[in-house]
């Protein structure tokens, strides 16, 4: 089990989520090869409810507690800041996202609040993992939504150099 199997497992978590008219984003909460939780954004109902909050919800009841030490939170896109506070105070250890979001992601492009030394605890990050794949499903959504006119804002996502 590897960063790829669980991005992929996270992708498919944000097609469902597409298919529900949501925002294509995926996360799923692994433990030693084991997913805790899982999750697609459902803010159409709950602006809270996004993917990664769905899927560290779902792992803290598996695990019967708040505290996910050891564990990696993969999603398709880079967390938010309400996100990665989530992370930060479930004491996720490991954040693996693909699409990075130049406008709001707290991993690392906008903000770092994973790796934040001035908060109690870090996360170590790796972005970038699939990210074509991510920001190609992203891309469509928003393309459909907003008419082939308007960019999507995932259009002009900026890569670091490799």
């Amino acid at each position: 089990m590897d960063d790829l199997f669980f991005m992929r497992c996270a992708l498919e978590q944000a097609r469902s989520a597409l298919l529900r008219g949501e925002v294509p984003v995926g996360a799923v909460v692994v433990d030693g090869g084991r997913a805790l939780g899982w999750g697609g954004n459902a803010k159409v109902a709950d602006p809270t409810a996004h993917a990664e909050v769905q899927a560290i919800r779902m792992a803290a009841a598996e695990r019967g507690g708040w505290n996910l030490s050891g564990c990696t939170l993969y999603v398709t896109l880079e967390p938010c800041p309400m996100c990665a506070g989530a992370c930060v105070n479930a004491r996720v250890s490991r954040v693996v996202f693909g699409a990075r979001d130049p406008r709001a992601g707290a991993g690392g492009s906008l903000y770092d609040i994973l790796r934040d030394t001035r908060l109690n605890h870090r996360s170590e990050v790796r972005g970038g993992v699939l990210e074509d794949e991510c920001v190609r499903l992203l891309q469509a959504y928003f393309l459909e939504r907003r008419g082939r006119g308007r960019p999507s804002p995932f259009a002009a996502v900026e890569r670091p150099a490799k």
